[in-house]
């Protein structure tokens, strides 16, 4: 008899279950993750009406896998970039939020009897806020243009880098269980070491390696290099002593810099579905229904704390930071839940045997009450302000209108700021490059001299020299090159008063790199007098190869910030992809009513694509330039967030600020990639040609070929193999035709 292992038989009856669980929440238009959770319930050990999983250890090491491929993924959306480009006050907002709900979950578990450990992490779980659930609804309720949208993604960007700085520090204390300041402060100094080590060496190295490897890349061979290269990540991470979610996140976000960040994305997806998928059945598996019976008032507790916590937060660090009432009170409302990272900050505690078991179904039964509440937050969240409005003291609220419009207007940087501002970031960046260049040296590159080469003398020699060849452009960086020469000069030539801290300025550069120098040496040499003489030949050679050092590191700057913006200058205005499908009703009040598309020139003035025209129970899909617009006509459009916003302006007239939820995918018109091959039906015909229009009843509205992206191609475009197609239209049909 055929034995079937237990792990395949697991992996099947998880899958089912997720499978029957996610159709159905996807039907009552609920979070898939909830799904997934409810279908680990049912296959775990606590549910025995249904078949259970045997091997759970096994499920374990996948639910790492797919922490791991869920953190991989968080990182290619992430992107340090956006993290500079958020601005203060997405920044002063979340760091508020962050800091208040540690405390409050720190108070909530203290107050309700638990132990120190237990309350610290339950502060950790309610500190992040769910990308996922916010992002799907803001979609749902149409208010993705509004401006605290705006803010909204920006503070959930920089709660992506603070809950892995909580994974390191949670991990650092659950290991030496007690506030030992000094470990703490050791653990954040060396994260921000190999945060910036790591990112500068991927954008140096990885974009280059991509570009040249570039036609020998298709999707299968980039899916598994770019898998590798999160994998290599994940093992260096831990080589150092953080998590593997950490390593995953950060080659996530190193990617996120490349031109091939949208490919690999797209190709990692399913990947990171499966195993993401895996992961939340785990969670779901750990959670004992008498527990959540036996624990239902902590559960109430934790749940207004979460929604009380952050919305009064994030509105005060809205606030703060000077935004107005309206928009921090919405801001604070729509963060109102905890998602994903919580489950995996719970499941840190729990693997470090360092949380009580009650813990990880309350973080999950608050997720679980806060996702469903979170929409309707966010609906109620103007009328909530209003209320404000009307109760709060006038004189309360002409002090946060006039503190709001004070900190609008604080944008301009003195001469001191910017020229503080890039001397920190140049002492900081070389520094870490030099001291990661003088520990590789010292610690592998002397050993393996000798045991393979030779020993003694030579080998220090040896090991020294190439030391201070790697050393030398960054000592040159650091101590000699001149910064923000502008600046510089207003504030040495119109402010004498000025010269003596600049002169000290300079002095600490060169001093800072003579200590570099003298702890190479210290790393190698036994005595003094040699390390001297090291030191004295070493200084004597940065001076006269100066000009030299300039040049090369010139040449290596240039290829960075290359690599560092590549994706942006590839990017024209608006990328296909970037676009999403909506649907809007022609008001009897608007304009356009009785025009034809020709007249309107709404593709040729906003960019937007009109894909369908739903009149009474009629569907025009892409209809002809001779159409006309009628009232209460609904179109199904596809464009970017900021030109469809300007739509939207045109054709609802007084239309409500929360529009209602999109229903355009009953009628199966959906955005979609299409690949040409040589196979293709379209392969070598033009657009006029294949009658793509007309057969799929579907429109283009871009094309990528290699590096180049094409927006609304004419239809004179002649398609090739391996040509990218962005396509809206009818999934069935354009199967058939393309």
């Amino acid at each position: 008899m055929i034995h079937l292992p237990d792990l395949i038989a697991d992996l099947g009856l998880i899958l089912a279950a997720a499978g029957i669980t996610t159709l159905l929440f996807k039907k009552i238009k609920q979070p898939l993750v909830l799904g997934y959770i409810l279908a680990g319930l049912m296959v775990g050990p606590h549910f025995s009406f249904l078949p259970t999983v045997t091997d759970q250890k096994s499920v374990t090491i996948w639910a790492e896998i797919g922490v791991i491929f869920l953190l991989f993924s968080l990182g290619l959306e992430f992107s340090f970039k956006k993290l500079v480009k958020v601005g203060g006050s997405s920044s002063v907002t979340a760091i508020v939020e962050v800091l208040f709900m540690l405390l409050i979950g720190y108070a909530a578990g203290s107050l309700m009897g638990w132990n120190t450990m237990d309350s610290i992490f339950l502060g950790g779980i309610l500190s992040v806020s769910s990308t996922t659930i916010i992002i799907r609804a803001f979609e749902e309720l149409g208010v993705k243009h509004k401006k605290f949208a705006g803010l909204v993604f920006g503070v959930l960007i920089v709660e992506d880098l603070v809950a892995i700085l909580l994974l390191v520090l949670l991990s650092t204390l659950a290991v030496s269980q007690q506030f030992a300041g000094s470990e703490m402060l050791i653990s954040i100094l060396k994260l921000a070491f190999f945060l910036i080590l790591w990112f500068l060496g991927g954008i140096f190295l990885i974009p280059t390696f991509l570009k040249a490897t570039r036609k020998l890349m298709n999707d299968e061979t980039m899916l598994v290099v770019s898998l590798a290269l999160c994998l290599v990540m994940v093992l260096l991470a831990v080589k150092v002593g953080f998590s593997p979610a950490l390593g995953a996140f950060i080659m996530g976000s190193i990617l996120a810099e490349t031109t091939q960040a949208e490919k690999i994305e797209h190709l990692t997806k399913s990947v990171k579905d499966l195993f993401a998928a895996v992961f939340f059945v785990s969670v779901g598996m750990l959670i004992d229904p008498k527990v959540l019976v036996d624990y239902a008032f902590p559960i109430v507790i934790v749940t207004i704390a979460t929604i009380a916590g952050k919305l009064i937060s994030s509105a005060l660090g809205a606030l703060l930071s000077g935004q107005p009432l309206k928009t921090s009170v919405q801001a604070g409302m729509s963060l109102a839940q905890i998602g994903e990272f919580s489950f995996i900050i719970a499941t840190l505690g729990l693997t470090l045997k360092v949380t009580s078991e009650f813990l990880y179904p309350i973080a999950v039964a608050a997720s679980a009450i806060t996702t469903f509440t979170t929409p309707y937050l966010i609906k109620s969240s103007e009328g909530f302000y209003n209320f404000l409005n009307r109760v709060l003291p006038q004189k309360w609220l002409d002090a946060i209108q006039r503190y709001s419009s004070s900190t609008a207007g604080i944008t301009t940087l003195s001469d001191w700021k910017i020229l503080l501002r890039a001397y920190i970031f140049n002492t900081i960046i070389h520094s870490v490059v030099i001291i990661a260049i003088i520990f590789l040296t010292s610690r592998f590159l002397q050993p393996f001299m000798v045991k393979n080469i030779t020993n003694g003398l030579p080998s220090i020699l040896i090991s020294v020299g190439i030391s201070f060849i790697l050393m030398s452009p960054f000592l040159w960086a650091l101590s000699i090159r001149r910064i923000q020469k502008t600046a510089y000069s207003h504030l040495w030539l119109n402010k004498k008063y000025t010269r003596g801290p600049l002169i000290a300025i300079e002095f600490f550069r060169i001093a800072l790199g003579i200590f570099f120098v003298g702890f190479l040496m210290y790393e190698f040499f036994d005595t003094w007098i040699a390390a001297v003489i090291a030191l004295g030949l070493i200084v004597l050679g940065m001076v006269i190869f100066s000009r030299k050092l300039q040049s090369f590191y010139d040449k290596l700057e240039r290829r960075f910030m290359r690599n560092l913006n590549a994706r942006e200058h590839q990017k024209p205005d608006i990328l296909p992809w970037d676009t999403h499908l909506t649907e809007l009703t022609v008001s009897p009040e608007s304009e356009v009513v009785g025009k034809t598309l020709t007249e309107l020139m709404i593709r040729e003035k906003y960019g937007v694509n009109i894909a369908l025209i739903e009149r009474g129970r009629n569907n025009i899909p892409t209809p002809g330039r001779d159409e006309r617009l009628y009232p209460h006509d609904k179109l199904l459009l596809i464009g970017a967030d900021d030109q469809l916003a300007a739509v939207k302006a045109l054709l609802e007239v007084n239309a409500p600020d929360i529009a209602e939820e999109n229903n355009f995918p009953d009628k199966e018109m959906t955005l979609q990639k299409v690949v040409v091959h040589t196979e293709s039906p379209v392969y070598g015909l033009s657009i006029r040609n294949a009658g793509i229009r007309e057969k799929a009843q579907a429109l283009i509205v871009g094309i990528e070929r290699d590096t180049e992206r094409i927006l609304n191609p004419s239809s004179d475009f002649v398609f090739d193999n391996g040509d990218v197609i962005w396509i809206v239209g009818n999934n069935k049909k354009i199967k058939e035709v393309i």
